[in-house]
This record gives C-alpha cells, sequence and structure tokens, in this order.
C-alpha cells in the first residue's frame, strides 16, 4: 500500500532535499511524496542476484557502468521514482557523488521487481514515465506471473517481448548474459 505524506506540492529540489528524520523511502508523483512500503525478501533476493549478473558482466567486458539499488530517476518536472535496480555510465554520476542519488539522465538500462502492491505502478506507471524518458531498456521481472518482460525502445514506443520458464533472457544492454527466467526467479526462494 502506498500513502501521501502531506497535500503540499514539492518541487524537484524540494524532494531531493526532504528529510522526515526517519528511514521511509518516497517517490515523488506530481509534487506529492509517496510513501514506499519496504520490499519483500523476495523482491530483495531478486534484484541481489539480478545486481550481482551484471556487475559481473560489466566488469568481464570492462564497461566503464555502474549498477545502482534502490536509486532515483527523474522522470518529471515534479516525478522521480526508485528504480529497482539501474545500469548507468559512470560519467552519469562522477560530478554528482554527493549529492542524491536521483539520476536526472535516462539510465541505459531499469529494472523493477514487480510485488504485489506493486503491479499498476511498475507495469503502467513506470512504464510510461520511463517511456517518456526514451529509456532504451526496461525490465519487468514478475515473480507472480512468473515472467520477465523486456522493454526495448524502439521508435518512440517500447517493444515488448516476454520470456517464461528456461527461456535465456535477451537483453540489448547486456548482450552476452546468460541467465533464464527460472534461474532470476529461482533466487527469490531459499533452499
Amino acid at each position: 500500500m502506498i500513502s501521501q505524506t502531506t497535500e503540499h506540492l514539492f518541487s524537484f529540489e524540494e524532494y531531493l532535499a526532504y528529510d522526515d528524520g526517519t528511514d521511509n523511502r518516497y517517490e515523488l508523483v506530481d509534487g506529492k511524496l509517496e510513501l514506499m512500503n519496504p520490499p519483500t525478501f523476495r523482491h530483495l533476493l531478486i534484484a541481489d542476484f539480478l545486481q550481482d549478473n551484471f556487475k559481473a558482466e560489466i566488469r568481464r567486458v570492462g564497461l566503464p557502468w555502474l549498477c545502482f539499488r534502490e536509486a532515483g530517476i527523474r522522470t518529471g518536472w515534479r516525478k522521480s521514482r526508485l528504480s529497482d535496480l539501474y545500469i548507468v555510465p559512470v560519467e552519469q554520476v562522477r560530478d554528482f557523488l554527493d549529492r542524491s542519488a536521483v539520476t536526472e539522465i535516462p539510465p541505459l538500462l531499469a529494472v523493477e521487481v514487480v510485488s504485489p502492491e506493486s503491479i499498476n505502478r511498475d507495469y503502467r506507471y513506470k512504464r510510461s514515465e520511463y517511456a517518456a524518458l526514451e529509456i532504451p531498456e526496461y525490465w519487468i521481472v514478475d515473480p507472480i506471473d512468473s515472467k520477465v518482460t523486456v522493454l526495448l525502445w524502439e521508435e518512440g514506443l517500447y517493444e515488448q517481448t516476454e520470456f517464461t520458464g528456461s527461456q535465456q533472457i535477451i537483453s540489448r544492454t547486456f548482450p552476452e548474459l546468460a541467465i533464464t527466467v527460472e534461474q532470476v526467479l529461482a533466487a527469490g526462494n531459499i533452499s
């Protein structure tokens, strides 16, 4: 469940500086702060698995990229979303090391892991906001429906491909990455 904290409309700059003295995390949606629920453990385990694989591939290929978890993406004038993972070039953060971890330049790849309360947010709202930014690749990892949807920016809109089961996930950002949907979803389990 998401709750709005106030009727005051925040500017993006006010959002970056906002501190309510708690560890609460907020997204900025049309100038309003929306309190984000803590993720599920399954959600965290899947995000950890993907982050480990992305970082390993970045190192293996020697790419000048960084992978961040739960950092922000400015998606509009009074909008900022917290992404589960994103990939950005090193130079995109070099001059902003001491600022809030919210990129104002679209990342190369964004990933959202679906939780029961985030279905509409991940499939609908973030998809349209990420499309407006022309983020080149957007993954929606859905452990509820046992699939990974990869959206690639093509000629002004997202072309989507759904992967399930033992299918290897095809990524334009990481063309040599060899992981399957089963591996991603299994990461959300503890044996």
